[in-house]
Formats: C-alpha cells, sequence, structure tokens
C-alpha cells in the first residue's frame, strides 16, 4: 500500500509509533489493557470481526467463539501441562471455531485427568521433551550449515512426530540419522517449499534502512521508546528513517541468523501507541499484552506491503533455512505475507505474537509464514510491551499499596513458572509477559494458585 499525503501521520507501518513535534500530532494516552479473559478477547470492533470472517471463513458469531475459546482452552491447556508434567505430548485444538482441546500425554492412566478438563486425550508414544530434544539435535547439526534439501523442520504435536518438509525425503533421513536422531520419531514430508525473508521489496508504510521492513510492536525499555522487529532487516547502529523519511532512530540490538529478532530506539519526535495498523481492512487494532497462541487458533498479521491478513497457527517450534542462515524456535502460520512486510506485527484478538520473518508464497496465491515470537524478544532485550499503560512507578499494580512477592510487572513467565504475590503461591498457566493490572491474583486465565 502506498502512503497518503495528508495528515495520516499518526500511525507508522503497524501503528507503532505516531509523529509528534514538528507536524502537531498528538498522540491520545491508551487506556489500562484489560485483564485477559474470555468475555474480552470477543468484545472485537465490527470491521475487526469481517476482515477475520473474510479470511478465517466464519461468520460473526463464530469468530467471537473462537476468541474465547482461545482464552479457555489455553487456560485449560496450561494446567494440564502443570499437572502432567514428564508425560505431557502437546496440546492443539480442532472444530471450525477451535473449541476442541486435544491433549497428548505418553501415560494411558492420565487419559480421567485430561478428560475432566473437558479435553481429548491422546495417548501417544513420545513425551514432549523427548521430541523437542530431538528437534534440538536437528538445529545443533545444522548451527554451522543447513542442507538446502530440508529447509524446514517442526515439532508436529498431532502427530507426535518431528516433521521435515524436504525436496529429497532420502537424504532428508540421511540428515537426520546422521544427528542423532531416531527415525522413529520423524516424519519426513515432501515440499517443493523455498523459505525466503520479506524485506527487500517496498510498499507502504514503512521504515527504511537502506531497504524496508515493517515495525512490529512498540516497546520501552525504562524512558527509552522504540518497537520490535525483524533481526535480518538492520544491524546495531543502523540508522533508521520513517515513512515520510524523517529522522526514526537506529537498531540497538539485533540477532539473525539464529533467531530473526531486533529493536530499534526511537528519537524524541516519535511516540508510542499501543495500535496495530489496519491498513483500511479493520480499525487499528489494540495491543494489550503477549499471551501465546497454541496451534489452531486464528492470528492476523500487519504488514507494510500487503497489509492486514488472517488465518492459523499451525506449528510452534519451527526451525527454518533461508539462504542467509537458520532460524529458530519460530512459529508456522498460514497467514499470506510478502516482501516488505518483515517486522511487522502478528496478533491474535488482542495480544501480540511476534515480528514476522519470511516464508513462502503470496497474497494472491496464499503461502506458509513464519514469526518470531514476541515473548523471547522482549526478554533477551530487557524490553516490555507498550500497551499504553505508563511505566510502573514502583508502587502497587493496581494503584494501593505495592505488592509483595516475587511477581515483577515486565517479566515474561513461562507454563509453570511459579511466583508469590501478596504472601500467595500462583503457577503459570500460559506464556506471556506481566502487565499492570494483569497480577495472578487477577488473572485467573494466566495464573493458577497452588
Amino acid at each position: 500500500m502506498s502512503h497518503r499525503r495528508g495528515l495520516r501521520v499518526a500511525v507508522l507501518a503497524v501503528g507503532v509509533l505516531g509523529l509528534a513535534g514538528t507536524q502537531g500530532i498528538a498522540t491520545a494516552q491508551q487506556p489500562s489493557p484489560q485483564p485477559y479473559s474470555a468475555a474480552h478477547a470477543a468484545n472485537l470492533p465490527a470491521a475487526m470481526l469481517k476482515a477475520m470472517q473474510r479470511d478465517l471463513g466464519l461468520n460473526q458469531a463464530q469468530v467471537k467463539e473462537a476468541l474465547a475459546n482461545q482464552v479457555n482452552t489455553g487456560a485449560a491447556a496450561g494446567k494440564l501441562q502443570n499437572r502432567l508434567a514428564g508425560s505431557y505430548g502437546g496440546s492443539y485444538v480442532t472444530g471450525k471455531t477451535g473449541g476442541t482441546l486435544h491433549v497428548a500425554t505418553t501415560n494411558p492412566a492420565k487419559a480421567s485427568q485430561i478428560a475432566s478438563f473437558g479435553a481429548k486425550a491422546e495417548v501417544v508414544r513420545y513425551s514432549l521433551a523427548q521430541l523437542d530434544a530431538a528437534k534440538a539435535k536437528l538445529d545443533r547439526a545444522t548451527r554451522q550449515s543447513a542442507p538446502s534439501h530440508t529447509p524446514v523442520w517442526y515439532v508436529d504435536v498431532r502427530s507426535n512426530k518431528v516433521v521435515l518438509l524436504s525436496s529429497a525425503p532420502a537424504k532428508a533421513r540421511a540428515f537426520a540419522k546422521a544427528a542423532g536422531v531416531s527415525l522413529g520419531q520423524v516424519t519426513v514430508r515432501r515440499s517443493s517449499m523455498k523459505p525466503r525473508t520479506f524485506y527487500d521489496l517496498r510498499g507502504g508504510d514503512a521504515y527504511y534502512m537502506g531497504g524496508r521492513c515493517s515495525i512490529g510492536f512498540p516497546v520501552t525499555r525504562g524512558s527509552t521508546v522504540g518497537f520490535a522487529t525483524a533481526g535480518h532487516c538492520g544491524r546495531a547502529g543502523t540508522s533508521v528513517s520513517g515513512y515520510n523519511q524523517v529522522a526514526l532512530g537506529s537498531f540497538q540490538a539485533s540477532t539473525f541468523p539464529g533467531n530473526d529478532y531486533a529493536w530499534v530506539a526511537a528519537n524524541s519526535n516519535w511516540k508510542p501507541t499501543a495500535r496495530v495498523n489496519g491498513y483500511g481492512s479493520v480499525a487499528d487494532r489494540a495491543v494489550e499484552g503477549s499471551t501465546v497462541a497454541q496451534p489452531g487458533q486464528p492470528v492476523c498479521r500487519s504488514g507494510s506491503t500487503s497489509g492486514w491478513h488472517c488465518g492459523n497457527v499451525t506449528q510452534l517450534n519451527t526451525s527454518v533455512t533461508y539462504k542467509e542462515g537458520t532460524i529458530y524456535g519460530v512459529t508456522q502460520t498460514t497467514v499470506c505475507a510478502e516482501p516488505g512486510d518483515s517486522g511487522g506485527s502478528y496478533i491474535a484478538g488482542t495480544q501480540a505474537q511476534g515480528v514476522t520473518s519470511g516464508g513462502s508464497g503470496d497474497c494472491t496465491s496464499g503461502g506458509t509464514t513464519f514469526f518470531q515470537p514476541i515473548n523471547p524478544l522482549l526478554q533477551v532485550y530487557g524490553l516490555t510491551l507498550y500497551t499504553g499503560t505508563p511505566p510502573d512507578d514502583g508502587g502497587g499494580d493496581d494503584g494501593g499499596d505495592p505488592p509483595t512477592g516475587t511477581w515483577a510487572i515486565g517479566t515474561v513467565y513461562s507454563t509453570g513458572d511459579v511466583v508469590t504475590y501478596n504472601g500467595v503461591q500462583y503457577r503459570c498457566i500460559q506464556g506471556h509477559q506481566a502487565l499492570q493490572g494483569w497480577n495472578p491474583a487477577a488473572v485467573p486465565a494466566l495464573w493458577e494458585q497452588i
């Protein structure tokens, strides 16, 4: 999409930064994010509902149901992951609105416990930990050089295997065997996929750094504001200008290959907004947190070339090889993307998911895309997702007395992490970054008391 002249300057690329100062555009303070709940997740503007109906083939009621299911099934899956411990084999959802939760276990005796949470038990041979360990062997084998015939591999909890996509299946099996992976844990699927990064062709609203990329999500680091984006878009020290060629800031840190994440610090002329650009398809989308979506759940993407598109998460913990090298731990989706969309935001409801890395295909014929999850990016660089809430002043997260315990705003928590809050212990049931107002006592969809 091309940028129109005039006063359309309050949203940059994906709504991360609004221009202030010289052009007199003020950024309104965003309201505090609502605690993560099924009712809040389903409360979408009409334009957003229409966009998801368009791309997912659902009616309005089904979209609302899918978003509510995303919260409820995620909470149930997280609780079961904690309870099943070493026998946990992963989880995913099925059904038109993702209402059927499947949870795998290596222990048949756990099937009744899974059923008690309203989930369907799948008894499997390998635990998720075993499959993750097998995939890690493949990852280590490609640190120096990855096989061109096998550009993608991932843990597929549905088949209880590590899946390799390859144009030469026999060579892929030999690659797995040489890496020390049992062939019983592997499935090879013939594929002509040739993934690529998406940064070198021009789109619409974006940022410039000698090429073009899309902004991901607004972030803060202390008093510094900026945005998260893809690592292949620039290196530390690379200067950045906005869609209007006005100086914006510079890359502070970048990792690629291995991972595909980076962050840019903005100068004082640019102000953050907790918004994702809807590119006219939908109203700009509020960013209210970073709770991780499961395989089978819907996700939408905003980028400077192809605008706003939706699809589904298909695989977590995917490795993909581009000509520049291999990256690990990305999420695979059915959302289309095109060159220039790199770095742009993936969002599920109001929950930030990650930044566009690359993929294959386009938004005419369809394709497969991969995003770098946002929570590891925030964690490695010590960033806080901007949700419109001002930085914590050291007082209570709800404006009252300061809470006691180990829980802290800005910390990225993974499923199974244990914290204390006002003298009570809680266990995390869905991965997310802690936000003001989202304390363990207030958000049962993210924490359970133990």
